[in-house]
């Protein structure tokens, strides 16, 4: 399979993930707010909110953290109304990128997307212009250091997975989003950490960009990360291990 958000693996190999620790707990505490919100506090009937606090646990959220959050969501605690939405549109190069919000103003949201996208080379477009390049997929990222390749594959491919894939530090595995928890209960049942485990948009096949090009996209994709309303980021843009040297030099 060729599709992988790039996007992921290029966050790791930045280091971008441990350096903006704070924006991944507030991220959670919004999704698994909203999770609640929607299909009750109970994990056990409402596998959107299970996902969400199977992915803070795998990010060391503290459990009162967890627990506020669910009850927040449920209205036992005072909490604040989001909005979910999603926008898509054309960056540097003409990669495809998809940008899902969770956000208590709209139009502030959309007005910051817009500027960098404007900013960075790019244009936000209209509901469903890249969106039709990208597949939903289950996504599990597993350090190298948990556990061994051949040991993984032998569980994964148990597990009914699409694919397996080296990423340099981490392994990344795609499955149907239907088989998330199947896929996460493998991995604990194994003793495997993993750092990551979620329902991504994954490109169908992905942008080689170099140069200038390759700078611009990192940049839109890194303003939009810091954007407290933006939730997660996809596109089929790529970055070869020997130009994101050259960039990070």
């Amino acid at each position: 399979m060729s599709g992988h958000n790039k996007w992921s693996s290029i966050k790791h190999k930045k280091g971008a993930a441990d350096a903006k620790r704070g924006k991944v707990f507030s991220r959670l505490i919004k999704e698994i707010t909203v999770a609640a919100r929607m299909g009750g506090g109970d994990l056990d009937g409402n596998a959107r909110l299970r996902s969400a606090v199977a992915t803070a646990k795998a990010s060391n959220m503290p459990k009162d953290n967890i627990e506020r959050a669910i009850k927040k969501g449920t209205g036992e605690l005072e909490g604040y109304n989001l909005e979910e939405n999603s926008y898509e549109g054309y960056g540097p190069g003409g990669m495809a990128v998809l940008v899902n919000v969770l956000t208590d103003n709209k139009n502030r949201a959309v007005a910051d997307i817009r500027h960098l996208f404007t900013k960075y080379n790019g244009n936000l477009g209209e509901t469903g212009c890249v969106s039709w390049m990208f597949d939903k997929k289950g996504y599990a990222s597993i350090d190298k250091s948990a556990v061994d390749e051949d040991t993984l594959y032998g569980i994964m491919l148990d597990a009914g997975v699409d694919d397996i894939s080296d990423q340099g530090d981490v392994f990344e595995i795609l499955f149907s989003p239907e088989d998330i928890e199947t896929v996460r209960e493998a991995l604990d049942n194994n003793s495997i950490s993993y750092t990551q485990i979620e329902v991504q948009m994954v490109p169908q096949t992905n942008v080689t960009l170099t140069g200038k090009q390759a700078l611009q996209a990192l940049k839109l994709l890194d303003a939009l990360e810091d954007l407290d309303d933006v939730q997660s980021i996809a596109s089929n843009f790529d970055i070869d291990d020997e130009e994101m040297a050259q960039l990070q030099a």
